[in-house]
């Protein structure tokens, strides 16, 4: 199985920034342990009001399955109630050559 790359970037609501760290902390830590993806997530150093999370699903299969899963649905509803997310980029395809070693 190959590992499918998503980013998000995700900005919080004004005065939100704990909360918004706080779901995405249960987000990642449900994701992980269903082995549904792993999570790094950044700051932009310009813009510090602006998040960037990479999700490296396991799968296409475990992208569809937290897709579906009830649990992931409350905490992206929490994460919704506290950021917005500005955009999205489903799939990332890795450009073979000398910058992918």
């Amino acid at each position: 199985m190959t590992e499918v790359v998503s980013i998000a970037y995700i900005r919080p609501d004004e005065g939100k920034d704990e909360d918004t760290l706080n779901v995405l902390s249960e987000l990642y830590t449900l994701l992980r342990r269903k082995n549904y993806s792993r999570d790094l997530l950044y700051r932009d150093a310009k813009n510090p009001g602006q998040l960037i999370n990479l999700r490296y699903w396991t799968s296409a299969k475990a992208r569809q399955e937290a897709s579906e899963d009830p649990e992931v649905h409350r905490l992206w509803q929490r994460l919704s109630q506290v950021s917005k997310v500005d955009g999205v980029i489903e799939k990332l395809e890795l450009l073979e050559g000398p910058w992918s070693s």
